[in-house]
């Protein structure tokens, strides 16, 4: 079917179909809101569904809002903005309370309470779960059917956003194209407002526990339209993906941790104990590097759940046991080989406390934005919950203002850039590779100055050659994004750490916010690398 040159979609555009971008939707009744689902089958093409852990919400008599923050705070390692956390600690629980409405059947006890775990950095149950690890799958599932029976939402599969269009300085929409086809012709779909809920970039390293799509298209799309970014060097590295060599890697969920399951070498030693005082409940950052430290050494690593679990794996862990069997382990009597993954990005989208980007019109919510919930470690299970917060607030904020004058035409809106049309090829596949092994090896879970410049260096190179394909195009964008940031916080700092300046700075306890533009200029000044936002 030939697709028109314009969509009208109507009151809002929300860019991605996970959990932050269907959530928003269901909460902007009455509104007409369109849903760019970029997949076939978007519920299974986004991070949300695979999450295995759960979400916190202080929900049980001996916890509070206030501890909620507190363990946060903790977890964040000075960079997180207070207010926003103290925002997702109070709201979650009514969030909780809108999937329980929405049909979502949270794992409860024999009196009916919803049952709550422990995950690693928390301080108390608080993770609520749907058959041990399916929160996500579960979660997304009943979302689905709420969706498709509410005739206000439209989803529209197929097409892929490629750039953010403005009119009078005010984002209406974007460009679109079917990136399955040989020629990529552009598609502008317009709105009232735009709503960017496209999920991280886990895609950019070799070993990932987030889904092909996971590519940053939405930051990259962002930073070219001159939004504000903050704090993109932070990279949150899962300790406990299950390492048997598939791509993406499957999650050993934080939850068999809080169960009481253990890491140990293949000396059967655990590590964890020498290491922090919370052992394997340590924050993420620290156990992914010690784990790395003891494969950079010749040991392999397992996470032991036989004692922790045992029989009851495939009742209280169906997905992770699911996923072991196929690999030929049967964690029931054996322990699950593990190595650390990029799972997370707790940069991103600078937004207010309403999900409001510092573009009109914009706004951002899931691991897309930068709310500053996370600072430089997101603490367990809440990625989630943010999500829904903030989905909650974006929504609340647009129906409290004036309905804007449809706009249906293009007049006043320029053309695609050129350089965003240039379809997937076997080549541009191999540049996507070369991407990843460069962002493992010289950005990943320990940088130093030299690997920073030289992956800079890199992509450089790799920006020069001609007709990039999109992917490409945007994971160079990203990832110099990430490495820039990077290489200008000189310091250690949570899912950021530096082997040559391995201490933290308190110079550097802030938010790092800028632009592109501005970070490219930085880096030229800097280290004498010339480059322009591209």
């Amino acid at each position: 079917m030939t697709k028109p040159n314009i969509i009208d979609a109507g009151d809002v555009l929300v860019l991605g179909a996970g959990l932050a971008g269907i959530f928003t939707a269901l909460k902007l009744a009455p509104k007409r809101v369109t849903v760019l689902a970029g997949a076939s089958c978007a519920k299974e093409n986004g991070s949300s569904g695979w999450a295995q852990g759960g979400l916190a919400a202080a929900l049980g008599p001996d916890d509070s809002p206030a501890l909620h923050l507190s363990d946060t705070l903790a977890a964040g390692a000075g960079l997180v903005d207070e207010g926003v956390a103290r925002i997702i600690a109070e709201e979650a629980p009514d969030r909780v309370r809108d999937l329980v409405a929405f049909g979502v059947p949270f794992d409860r006890d024999d009196d009916g309470n919803i049952v709550l775990g422990r995950e690693a950095a928390h301080s108390k149950n608080r993770i609520v779960h749907v058959s041990g690890d399916r929160a996500g799958a579960v979660i997304m599932d009943t979302l689905w059917h709420a969706v498709r029976a509410e005739e206000r939402i439209n989803v529209l599969s197929g097409l892929r956003a490629v750039s953010l269009v403005k009119r009078n300085g005010r984002v209406c929409g974007v460009y679109a194209v079917d990136d399955t086809a040989d020629d990529l012709t552009p598609v502008l779909i317009l709105a009232g407002d735009v709503v960017l809920a496209t999920g991280g970039i886990g895609t950019l390293f070799d070993v990932t526990t987030n889904p092909a799509a996971s590519k940053g298209d939405g930051l990259a799309m962002a930073a070219r339209a001159g939004a504000k970014l903050a704090d993109t060097a932070f990279v949150q590295f899962h300790p406990t993906a299950i390492n048997v060599g598939r791509d993406p890697a499957p999650l050993a969920t934080e939850a068999l941790r809080g169960e009481g399951a253990v890491l140990i070498n293949g000396d059967g030693e655990r590590f964890m104990r020498d290491a922090h005082k919370d052992a394997e409940l340590a924050p993420r950052d620290i156990v992914a590097r010690e784990i790395k430290k003891q494969i950079s050494i010749g040991n392999k690593v397992f996470l032991d759940c036989t004692s922790a679990v045992g029989a009851a794996f495939p009742d209280r862990f169906p997905t992770v046991f699911k996923s072991c069997m196929s690999a030929g382990i049967d964690p029931r009597v054996e322990p699950i080989p593990v190595a650390p993954a990029a799972h997370y990005h707790m940069g991103g989208v600078v937004t207010d406390h309403d999900g409001q980007t510092s573009l009109d019109g914009l706004w951002a919510c899931g691991e897309v934005a930068c709310t500053g919930a996370h600072g430089a470690n997101r603490l367990a299970s809440n990625s989630l919950v943010e999500a829904m917060v903030f989905g909650a607030r974006i929504s609340a904020r647009i129906l409290s203002k004036p309905a804007r004058k449809q706009i249906v035409s293009g007049v006043g809106i320029g053309p695609c850039d050129e350089r965003l049309l240039m379809p997937n090829t076997e080549e541009g596949e191999r540049l996507v590779t070369k991407i990843r092994h460069i962002m493992t090896r010289r950005v990943g879970l320990v940088r130093t100055e030299e690997s920073l410049i030289s992956a800079l260096e890199e992509f450089d190179r790799l920006r020069a050659e001609d007709d990039l394909p999109l992917d490409v195009f945007n994971m160079i964008t990203v990832a110099e994004i990430v490495a820039i940031d990077a290489l200008l916080r000189r310091e250690s700092r949570g899912g950021h750490f530096r082997a040559d300046l391995p201490s933290t700075d308190e110079d550097y306890a802030h938010r790092a916010e800028f632009t592109y533009g501005d970070l490219t200029e930085r880096i030229a000044a800097q280290v004498g690398l010339e480059r322009k936002a591209g």
